[in-house]
């Protein structure tokens, strides 16, 4: 789908998703736990599908109400099932039931399809691999190719096999628990998959950092979800442990948190054009992606939180933001919009720590800053880095969404500091995340029009 955005000014008042990253560990450890688990998850993308889709192909049950609350129901036997999505149009969410449970505890070994989401797969690996001696993935879009080096290899050390070194692959188990020796700066993900398959290897066991950690906010979300689910992980100057013995206890009923990584778009929106007011989001959520605030405020934005714990995020009292110098290492997927935030600020924004954006679902160093010089804007790119210049206004032009739902979120909030009008090809890529995207777009002010509805 391409669509055409024309300028436009962005406020008014949005209520943030749930967050995909609080919603996959939920789901990963409602699965596991001794009995069902009602999750309130407000909108379901295809990140979050994905790894439904997965759970229930391990065994789990899942159903769903129409108050936007889904129940899973543990896995009990080592069975394949398959998966029907209800409509999950405009956030309604309509009593639909999804898999059926079989007691063939002969049936062949599970299959399971994690689409493009990184977090499915590198979640999932691990925890389907501690409980099951075989287990087929596969994925699609760029997932074949994101890295999963040195988690296999610290898998393969402890009773894995795998059938081959990229998706498709079948893994043969169990993995066992023990010491596992990880680098702290490839993917916090491998560190959270190893920690939710650790209560189901029986042993104790250990993860050694061998590199300082990145992206830490994530790794404590994780760790809050399991204590939430009765497991214990204790922390270390060089990892994390968990004690063998331990089970997963549905806490009965969760409420996901607001999504920060999705909301900084608006609170992004709101300090370049606004004022935005984003509800349902907690300053006190573990999110390492809160960090929006503080750095909108250190471009000059005006951002504070209300008595009703909305947050408002409105152009600075200077004619511009100011440019910043911003260490994604803890914050990568913030890196989009804010360089699209320090297009138009005054003076020279350098963006750094961030090789690991080349490993996501685009090369997103090169796709964001492609698609900045395109609309008139001023970004050179660096092996780990990103240096924006400032400028008046951009210009508006055609840009690739690069298959990537963040490009698309970030370029589209682009015209509210453009001339002219700006052509995002390929905006369907939006729905991994935020399926609604472009309508709470338009619900601010933003115009869309659709010119090429093929997928």
């Amino acid at each position: 789908m391409d669509i055409r955005i024309p300028p436009s000014r962005l406020s008014g008042t949005v209520t943030a998703i749930s967050s995909k990253s609080d919603a996959h560990r939920n789901l990963i450890c409602a699965a596991f736990a001794h009995s069902p688990t009602v999750i309130d998850i407000n909108t379901l993308s295809e990140d979050i599908w994905a790894t439904i889709d997965c759970i229930t192909a391990l065994g789990a049950k899942v159903s769903f109400d129409d108050k936007g609350k889904i129940s899973v129901s543990p896995i009990t036997g080592k069975t394949g099932l398959s998966v029907k999505h209800p409509d999950f149009s405009a956030n309604s969410l309509n009593s639909s039931e999804s898999g059926s449970r079989s007691d063939d505890r002969n049936a062949a070994p599970p299959s399971l399809n994690c689409r493009e989401s990184g977090s499915t797969l590198r979640f999932l690996l691990p925890v389907a691999s501690a409980f099951y001696e075989t287990v087929s993935f596969e994925g699609g879009g760029r997932l074949p190719d994101r890295p999963l080096s040195p988690l296999m290899e610290e898998m393969e050390a402890h009773g894995c096999r795998f059938s081959a070194r990229k998706l498709p692959f079948t893994v043969s188990g169990p993995m066992h628990g023990g010491i596992f020796h990880l680098p702290g700066d490839i993917s916090s993900q491998f560190i959270s998959g190893l920690l939710m398959a650790f209560p189901l290897t029986g042993a104790d066991s250990r993860i050694i950092l061998t590199t300082p950690l990145e992206s830490a906010g994530y790794i404590d979300m994780t760790i809050d979800t399991m204590r939430n689910y009765g497991i214990n992980v204790q922390k270390h100057d060089d990892g994390f442990s968990v004690n063998g013995g331990q089970r997963y206890i549905s806490p009965g009923v969760v409420t996901t948190d607001g999504d920060w990584s999705n909301s900084a778009f608006w609170l992004a929106a709101g300090a370049l054009s606004g004022p935005v007011t984003c509800s349902g989001l907690s300053t006190g959520s573990l999110q390492g992606d809160k960090q929006i605030m503080s750095i909108l405020r250190r471009m000059g934005a005006n951002i504070y939180e209300t008595r009703n714990n909305e947050i408002i995020s409105a152009p600075a009292g200077t004619p511009s933001l100011a440019a910043a110098e911003i260490d994604a290492s803890q914050v990568p997927d913030l890196v989009p919009i804010l360089a699209v935030t320090a297009a138009t600020a005054e003076g020279e924004t350098l963006i750094y720590n961030a090789a690991r954006l080349r490993l996501k679902e685009s090369d997103r160093l090169h796709a964001i800053c492609d698609c900045i010089n395109r609309v008139g804007g001023k970004a050179v790119q660096y092996q780990d880095s990103l240096r924006i210049t400032g400028v008046a206004r951009l210009r508006g032009g055609t840009v690739e969404s690069y298959n990537d739902h963040r490009i698309v979120m970030a370029m589209a909030i682009a015209s509210a500091v453009s001339t002219g009008d700006i052509v995002i090809k390929g905006a369907q890529a939006v729905n991994k995340s935020y399926p609604d995207f472009l309508r709470d777009f338009e619900m601010l002010g933003g115009k869309v029009h659709v010119i090429d509805d093929r997928q």
